[in-house]
């Protein structure tokens, strides 16, 4: 009885491990998003991660935004997708429309546009990436437009209709799907 129990503890244990194991950081500021991951998983918004039933006659690799329900859907193909939460355009800032990754970046820098700036002079003209950037951990860039699906160093705006019109997804989900995603890639937001 005793064995079996300590069988059934070591099998437990190397399943753990292998759920939160992750793979060697492509970046030096990962290591920081990596530290944090084993709480985040279990307590923040990257919870909503899940794979969904998703029929749909988009080919893999697709991106669906639906901003009503705020949420992403990465088309897997065979009815199936990705569904991570988003944070949207607040009110005045939403959009909608079809359109193809032109661009991924790591730890991307951030430079607010003229319009931004206007309406918060107390912004910066230009930040570096890193931590502490709005911008997150990665960047995927939508076309020639402004916008961009985006890491958040505010966990808390996930779920909410807070952007001055970009995609935001907590730092771990962006780091999942910039891994999955590919330049070229439709991106239909509605």
């Amino acid at each position: 009885m005793f064995a079996r129990f300590l069988a059934g503890g070591a099998c437990a244990v190397g399943m753990l491990a292998a759920v939160f194991v992750a793979p060697a950081a492509a970046h030096p500021y990962d290591q920081s998003i990596r530290g944090r991951s084993f709480f985040s998983a279990l307590f923040g918004p990257s919870i909503a991660r899940a794979m969904v039933s998703y029929p749909s006659n988009q080919k893999p690799g697709t991106i669906v935004v639906s901003t009503a329900q705020r949420l992403l859907y990465l088309v897997l193909g065979n009815g199936q997708a990705l569904s991570y939460a988003i944070a949207v355009g607040k009110a005045g800032f939403a959009w909608s429309g079809v359109t193809q990754i032109t661009d991924k970046r790591e730890w991307p820098d951030w430079t607010p546009p003229d319009q931004m700036l206007r309406r918060r002079p107390d912004l910066p003209h230009h930040m570096a990436g890193g931590p502490d950037n709005p911008m997150g951990a990665r960047g995927i860039y939508l076309g020639a437009s402004l916008y961009r699906i985006h890491g958040s160093n505010e966990p808390d705006s996930i779920g909410q209709a807070v952007s001055s019109g970009c995609i935001r997804l907590t730092n771990e989900d962006v780091i999942d799907l910039y891994s999955r995603v590919r330049i070229g890639a439709t991106v239909i937001v509605q």
